[in-house]
């Protein structure tokens, strides 16, 4: 009985102490945790902006050998550029869309590097909420091109080389000499070049689709060579009205008096070389913008862009029109085809034409077909 109690007395003392033990244990642990900072959770910062960047370059050729229904041996080569940056937060916005075009040809008829595609353009859009799907917006243009412009006019024979020589039978150099002599330039760097700036709304109904109204846009054209400066109808300085209006109605061949002679060939030569006008014209008007965005399907896109501008300042019933489209057709990986069209109408160009042998307003177009290697870079928001 008595080893019973001692037995009985040493287990109780044993889990007393295992749990005095288990005390001390969890005591300490309480301790540690309590020691340890908290772990601060990072909170993820928002992100404002995405960016994509698009570059696309396209190649071509074509080469005939003894094909009897004739053609010129090829060599094409285009590179384009699409980038965007755009923020958006709470009710406002701010979209940049920058586009760079350029691309030349070569065939073997002539023996120079023709031009075949060239545009800068540059879109930036500012826009706060009002009221659902409308926003009041600043929105800022610029377009021009990176080089010359040539119309390439086929150029004779010289008098003085033998009966019966044709343009191909002359050396190279001369060639090219000859077909730089008889181009005729039709654009260059800022000439034309057009910036405005458009204040109003923009009225987005869907994801796919943006107008944009601007009742108040003002902006310049420039062109910056003077060659070019009656084509596409800048207005003439003070001082060479003037001129105009003192010898209007004269007959040159009566001009006898020398200082009055000096005059009139001053105008002349300022009509000819194209000093006689601005290098820059400001107009103020309305402007309306459509974008179009549509996504068919993962490979295949189309983006549309029309431009309407009236000048309240000059013919407003004559509005400059620009219309551009652009379908993708995404046709692996890296390779899509790409098909463009660009209308322009505007009133102030003047465009010379050998079929009725009259410069007047005409509308322009241009369509290209290109395959080629496409790479995009685009931010995740």
């Amino acid at each position: 009985m008595k080893k019973s109690l001692l037995a009985l007395t040493a287990g109780l003392f044993c889990l007393a102490a295992g749990a005095q033990s288990v005390q001390d244990i969890s005591a300490e642990a309480a301790k540690v945790i309590t020691s340890v900072p908290p772990v601060e959770q990072k909170m993820e910062e928002p992100k404002y902006w995405t960016s994509s960047l698009k570059t696309q370059v396209n190649v071509g050729q074509t080469g005939l050998t003894n094909w009897a229904a004739g053609g010129d041996n090829t060599v094409t080569l285009q590179g384009f550029v699409d980038a965007n940056a755009n923020w958006a937060k709470n009710a406002m916005f701010w979209n940049n869309r920058l586009q760079l075009d350029y691309g030349f040809v070569y065939a073997s008829s002539k023996p120079i590097v023709q031009k075949s595609s060239d545009r800068i353009y540059l879109e930036s859009r500012w826009g706060y909420k009002a009221v659902e799907n409308l926003y009041l917006s600043a929105n800022f243009d610029f377009k021009s091109q990176f080089s010359s412009g040539w119309v390439y006019n086929t150029p004779s024979v010289p008098a003085d080389k033998p009966e019966g020589t044709r343009l191909e039978d002359l050396p190279l150099r001369e060639q090219i000499r000859l077909w730089e002599d008889a181009r005729d330039l039709k654009s260059d760097f800022l000439a034309p070049a057009y910036t405005n700036i458009a204040l109003g709304v923009d009225y987005k109904p869907a994801m796919w689709i943006s107008i944009n109204m601007a009742p108040l846009t003002g902006g310049f054209v420039i062109v910056n060579d003077a060659l070019l400066r009656k084509n596409y109808s800048m207005d003439m300085k003070d001082n060479y009205i003037e001129l105009q209006k003192e010898f209007e109605g004269i007959d040159p061949a009566t001009i006898t008096d020398e200082v009055t002679r000096m005059r009139y060939d001053y105008l002349q030569a300022g009509l000819a070389d194209g000093n006689a006008y601005r290098s820059a014209r400001f107009e103020f008007g309305a402007q309306l913008k459509v974008d179009f965005a549509v996504n068919v399907n993962d490979n295949f896109k189309y983006t549309s862009q029309i431009v309407l501008f009236s000048n309240y300042l000059k013919n407003p019933q004559n509005p400059r029109i620009n219309w551009d489209n652009r379908f993708d057709w995404k046709l692996a990986r890296f390779f899509s085809l790409t098909v463009t069209t660009n209308l322009i109408y505007d009133d102030t160009i003047m465009i010379y034409s050998e079929r009725d042998q009259l410069t007047h307003q005409r509308i322009q177009f241009k369509e290209a077909l290109a395959f080629g290697f496409t790479y995009t870079i685009a931010s995740k928001k």
